[in-house]
């Protein structure tokens, strides 16, 4: 073999295993960042991350306030207990009337359900 085809050889063995290196390490690299994203994802993490409250506070609710509650909202908000209430809606306001509720069921209820007529 000629010197030449030695050198160009070891040229591309050279750039064979920087290229085998890059991909290793890219691979690796990847595989670190799917498994942080995995983890995140199942909630391993959480306890190293601050939590914010997304409720706000009510500090005339608080129980250190002076007289909880004792604020009333604008006289232009409140509701005017004296309006009258329109026909078209007195249907919506009348009270639910009907059989209380219970835990058991009335005796042929399930036959009834799970029946060949439900289809």
């Amino acid at each position: 073999m000629s010197k030449k085809k030695q050198q160009q050889s070891r040229a591309v063995k050279a750039q064979e295993a920087r290229r085998t290196r890059a991909i290793v390490a890219a691979s690796a690299v990847g595989a670190v960042i799917a498994g942080i994203g995995a983890a995140f994802g199942m909630g391993w993490l959480d306890r190293f991350l601050p939590t914010g409250n997304a409720e706000h506070d009510a500090p005339d609710l608080a129980a250190d306030a002076p007289t909880p509650g004792s604020t009333r909202a604008p006289e232009a908000f409140r509701p005017d207990p004296t309006a009258p209430v329109p026909a078209s809606e007195r249907e919506g306001l009348r009270p639910a009337t009907g059989p209380a509720p219970t835990l058991s069921a009335t005796r042929g209820e399930m036959a009834n359900q799970t029946g060949s007529s439900n289809g």
